[in-house]
């Protein structure tokens, strides 16, 4: 299923998505970027690509949670990557409904454009974070959801209406799971970046969460891949796709391959705010991605303590650059 038309990338302005716009820009696909509109006309991480990419992307400014604007945003596409969300699990605490109207109503708005213009392909974007602490491992497609956080809720939501509508309508629907996606771009809110800006802006104490939770952490090259097989797969029609390295690594374990990439030695203070309530805590996430190496042939290239290793580096490079390291505030806590 090879995509020559042009490709919708809702929530193009964010992290995942500009690196996957760059990627798609590249490969020669012809990209209508969906960024969120502002009054100060900022195309979010858009902003900071190089001059050849910017030029060779069409901007479409509108809001996910309206369905004419995404309606509008879709005509003429043959495809479109659904990336468009609120992520940020502290802020799903205190404003729970912003999560439902721009998670669950803004997958409703882009399947139900999808399946009025009738595309190709919709791929939608959930997360690791709807399996809530792993039951068994490595975590396979078929694991039970659990709904630990608001955010998590509104993304198993999400994740419910696009496969009713492949169930109800056949609209062409395929999600993937994301592990934790690290790398260049990623907001400070998330353990690594929070990680690398205390170090380069100088501490030695870092203020961090809980330690002893795992992760399956998964590179932003490999997830971009894991998209753009996503897409161009027939078999991926209708399924559900873990995309993460299979690797599991403790937070602890996984500060301590941050300092030895970084040649320092830190010492580590727990942060109250920065805890999750226990009960909505993930406590263990591992990802087993056979299902999408069987259906689309992705494979992970950094997966493995020496993969991370090398993503880190990248994105430890990627942070050290003054201008980049400028843009966030590594004194604060994120949310």
């Amino acid at each position: 299923m090879k995509m020559t038309g042009k490709v919708l990338v809702t929530g193009a302005d964010g992290f995942i998505g500009s690196h996957l716009v760059e990627t798609l820009v590249r490969s020669g696909i012809p990209i209508r970027a969906f960024v969120l509109y502002n009054s100060f006309n900022s195309w979010g991480w858009l902003d900071h690509v190089p001059e050849d990419i910017k030029e060779n992307i069409e901007i479409f400014s509108g809001d996910i949670r309206d369905p004419f604007g995404v309606k509008k945003a879709m005509e003429g596409c043959e495809a479109v990557l659904h990336l468009a969300a609120l992520i940020a699990i502290p802020y799903s605490y205190h404003s729970p409904a912003t999560y439902v109207s721009t998670n669950i109503q803004g997958t409703l708005n882009v399947v139900q454009a999808a399946r009025e213009i009738g595309v190709r392909k919709v791929v939608h974007t959930s997360t690791s974070e709807v399996y809530g602490t792993a039951r068994f491992v490595p975590i396979t497609e078929e694991h039970p959801l659990q709904g630990q956080s608001p955010y998590s809720a509104s993304k198993i939501g999400a994740d419910q209406i696009a496969m009713s509508f492949y169930s109800s309508f056949n609209v062409p629907v395929t999600i993937i799971r994301p592990f934790n996606t690290y790398g260049p771009r990623q907001s400070a809110r998330a353990i690594i970046p929070t990680v690398i800006t205390q170090i380069l802006s100088g501490k030695r104490t870092l203020h961090l969460g809980a330690l002893h939770p795992t992760r399956d952490f998964n590179y932003v090259k490999d997830t971009v891949r894991g998209f753009v097989d996503a897409m161009q797969s027939e078999k991926a029609v209708g399924e559900v796709l873990n995309i993460g390295s299979n690797f599991e690594v403790t937070i602890a374990e996984l500060v301590s391959i941050i300092t030895d990439v970084m040649g320092v030695e830190v010492d580590i203070t727990t942060d109250d705010q920065r805890l999750r309530p226990v009960k909505s805590e993930v406590e263990r996430l591992w990802a087993d991605n056979q299902k999408a190496y069987r259906l689309t042939g992705w494979i992970p290239e950094f997966a493995g303590k020496d993969g991370l290793a090398r993503g880190l580096q990248e994105t430890i490079a990627w942070f050290s650059d003054p201008e980049n390291m400028s843009r966030y505030k590594a004194s604060r806590y994120n949310i």
